[in-house]
């Protein structure tokens, strides 16, 4: 595996490659970010990995400095599955100069759910994606669906702008309790993590009863909030929505059928979980 930080020797390397798969990271890796590399060799090659902590996503009074970094052993379980480049540009590779081109999502989208409690976050992300694809130039990309407004944004902004990159989908890859994998499992207490789970239980109970009939939307989502609080989380938000636009469903949409998703962020002790489970 080659490990790159320059965009110029990127594309000298990835020069004339037309099937090219991206899995774009911020480190840290674990088995679920293993999974998004075999479902990309699935869909082209070579495979190409990034590791870069984007500081436009993070807020101020989040965990930029304190993500976790952990690079040599992120190469060895890339070098095991087979990446062909690495590309781990530091910020003046990727921000040699002040970023103030911004790509900004509409609000109805990018300012709702996560872009509510986490402002600017979205415009962070879809910045360094179109930066990324400029630089790996790649004919598909993987995200997985345990950041679902996330993928949903990538994916509007790909179709919007024409960009030759085709977005593919990854299942939420979960420990055997259920717990959506994610980097910052690892500052939960070992109570923590035993209680972590309830958070994909209570939305498999939100998804029974609109499955069941129940359709007061408002109810149920107050109702999963309360049940949270009262085992010790902070919910931001248990949230159900339309899956083609995050918009909040009509009586006639439910009425219809319209597939449905609900999304969650809460807070354990210091530790923010999301999570979702499309309906």
């Amino acid at each position: 595996m080659k490990i790159i930080s320059s965009i110029d020797e990127l594309r000298d390397q990835l020069r004339g490659q037309l099937r090219t798969a991206f899995v774009p990271t911020m480190g840290n890796l674990h088995e679920g970010h293993l999974s998004l590399m075999r479902l990309a060799r699935k869909h082209g090659d070579p495979v190409v990995a990034s590791i870069f902590v984007n500081r436009l996503q993070f807020g101020p009074n989040e965990d930029f400095d304190k993500y976790p970094r952990t690079f040599q052993a992120d190469v060895e379980k890339l070098e095991k599955e087979g990446v062909y480049v690495l590309f781990a540009p530091t910020e003046k590779d990727l921000y040699p100069e002040p970023q103030e081109f911004r790509v900004r999502p509409p609000d109805d989208l990018g300012n709702t759910l996560e872009g509510e409690f986490r402002p600017g976050f979205f415009a962070g992300v879809t910045t360094v994606v179109v930066k990324l694809f400029s630089c790996v130039g790649p004919r598909v990309a993987v995200f997985g669906k345990k950041d679902y407004q996330q993928l949903m944004i990538v994916r509007n902004m790909s179709r919007q702008f024409a960009l030759p990159t085709e977005i593919i989908a990854a299942e939420t890859y979960r420990a055997e309790d259920g717990l959506a994998l994610s980097s910052r499992n690892m500052y939960l207490s070992a109570e923590e993590r035993a209680e972590a789970p309830a958070l994909f239980r209570t939305l498999n109970e939100v998804a029974n009863e609109v499955r069941s009939g129940q359709l007061d939307i408002f109810n149920l989502e107050k109702k999963a909030m309360t049940k949270l609080v009262e085992r010790g989380w902070k919910p931001d938000y248990i949230s159900i929505r339309k899956r083609v636009d995050l918009q909040p469903p009509s009586a006639g949409d439910l009425a219809q059928g319209e597939p449905l998703v609900v999304l969650a962020a809460a807070k354990l002790g210091v530790t923010r979980l999301i999570d979702n489970l499309e309906i």
